[in-house]
């Protein structure tokens, strides 16, 4: 396994150089050096440990935080030993800055998430659909609808959790059901997530790097619509249409709930603004988000406070004793923040690796000797592999010469990529787990070629539509 991943990693991914101004240029000598074999070993261990994640029970932040740590230290010992005392400062300061703008954006998305699930958003949704009395084959595509255009405003973990709890309350004992719609849940999520900047940490990354416009990742809507709808239409004809035991289930939304999601679209609205208007980074204008949604939560504070003195029927107090008042500093500790530092270590150890100069040498043989259409395509195959973030951090970091219409090619075939196996995409991870014994490994792989049919269908439908750009 160790050794193909090292391959995978030394042939395959798309690679980058580091290029800001004074940065100073990377020693290639470096690639056949001991500081350089060291770094890439280690990253391919740490890594190999994430991979692993589920079976050994370590969190998958900790390896590359390590690694990460131990790699620019070779990188800085290695500069210093050919009298360069300054590159290795300058390439770790645009490596945090990459991250920071990361950061802060994800957390703030993160906060909102956390809010709107404390104040039973999802769980009103889930408890509607369960209550509805639907078929399992209108169920498995409700569930993929609404996977697809949620993911896109939320993101394509959450989504999959949602849906698949539905699937797993109305399905029960209907095994081949829950994993069908399981399967149908991870495609649907991660093919919406491809078209919206906030759908995918890859698409996020994209258009924080100004390669991609926001309006422009709708050029890749249809692409996206086909690679759900082609699996999804092959995998209709295994569920069968029998009408399930209808559920009797009752969750209201909490005070604030729909202006929480107001706000929330309003964040957005600003990010975007602060991005195509003001040209300022997106991340920016989800602080200022953050400020929307902390007076609200004072505002929720004190009326909640009110009510509880008049033994509220909002289901927030108990007699007179308050059992829990809205709090946005709980919902940021909330924050998944195991994911947070994973992606901090992912783009320390790839920056790391690209002052040694593998990834621009792997890239120059992709993209220059391939073309960008096969390099592209192989992002995807890639990402269903190996996480699909240390991939596009790699290319964009590298920037190579394409054209728009390449560029929106490598987000669909990142964003999509991980579907092919359960294994390639957090949704489906996530979906591992609550599904356990259900939605697996091997049931995911038998339904592996109608995905890859949605998979070439995604590519062919944006080549041809999207022609005049490529």
């Amino acid at each position: 396994m160790l050794k193909f991943l090292s391959a995978l990693f030394v042939l395959l991914i798309p690679a980058l150089a580091f290029a800001s101004e004074g940065s100073g240029s990377i020693h290639m000598e470096f690639i056949h050096s001991i500081y350089g074999y060291f770094s890439l070993g280690l990253f391919v261990l740490a890594y190999t440990l994430v991979i692993f994640e589920e079976k050994i029970h370590l969190r998958k932040s900790k390896p590359v935080v390590l690694a990460a740590g131990i790699i620019w230290i070779l990188v800085a010992v290695a500069y210093v030993s050919i009298g360069d005392m300054e590159h290795a400062h300058n390439a770790i300061k645009h490596n945090f800055e990459e991250y920071a703008e990361l950061f802060l954006f994800l957390l703030v998305a993160m906060t909102y998430i956390n809010s709107m699930e404390e104040r039973n958003v999802f769980q009103s949704l889930r408890a509607w659909l369960v209550t509805r009395g639907f078929s399992l084959r209108a169920v498995f595509w409700v569930t993929g609808g609404l996977a697809f255009f949620i993911s896109p405003i939320a993101d394509n973990l959450t989504t999959a959790l949602l849906m698949g709890a539905v699937v797993m309350a109305i399905g029960r004992d209907n095994t081949k059901f829950i994993a069908l719609a399981c399967i149908n849940i991870v495609v649907a999520a991660n093919a919406g997530g491809a078209f919206s900047p906030f759908g995918d940490i890859t698409t996020l990354m994209v258009w924080q790097k100004g390669q991609v416009e926001f309006s422009q990742f709708f050029m890749i809507f249809i692409p996206s619509v086909f690679n759900w709808i082609v699996p999804a239409g092959i995998m209709h004809f295994a569920i069968s249409n029998e009408q399930p035991e209808s559920l009797d289930e009752e969750v209201s939304m909490k005070f604030g709930a729909k202006r929480i999601i107001l706000l929330f679209l309003a964040t957005i609205v600003t990010a975007v603004s602060f991005h195509n208007f003001l040209h300022l980074p997106p991340a920016s204008g989800m602080m200022l988000g953050l400020g929307y949604l902390g007076f609200f939560s004072f505002y929720i504070k004190r009326v909640e406070h009110r009510l509880c003195d008049y033994d509220s029927p909002l289901g927030i107090c108990e007699g007179d004793n308050l059992v829990e008042l809205f709090d946005m500093f709980k919902r940021i500790a909330r924050a998944e923040w195991d994911t947070l530092l994973f992606f901090y270590g992912v783009i320390l150890c790839v920056g790391g690796l690209a002052q040694f100069g593998y990834l621009a040498m792997v890239s120059s043989y992709l993209y220059t000797g391939m073309g960008p259409t096969f390099a592209n395509v192989m992002v995807g195959f890639l990402s269903a592999i190996v996480d699909n973030i240390p991939v596009m951090f790699a290319v964009l970091t590298m920037e190579p010469h394409m054209t728009l219409g390449q560029w929106l090619l490598v987000t669909l075939t990142a964003g999509v990529g991980g579907s092919l196996l359960s294994i390639g995409s957090a949704a489906g991870v996530a979906l591992m787990g609550t599904a356990r014994n259900i939605y697996t490994f091997s049931a995911h792989l038998k339904w592996s070629f109608a995905i890859l049919l949605g998979y070439a269908a995604s590519i062919i439908i944006h080549l041809m539509l999207n022609a005049s750009v490529m």
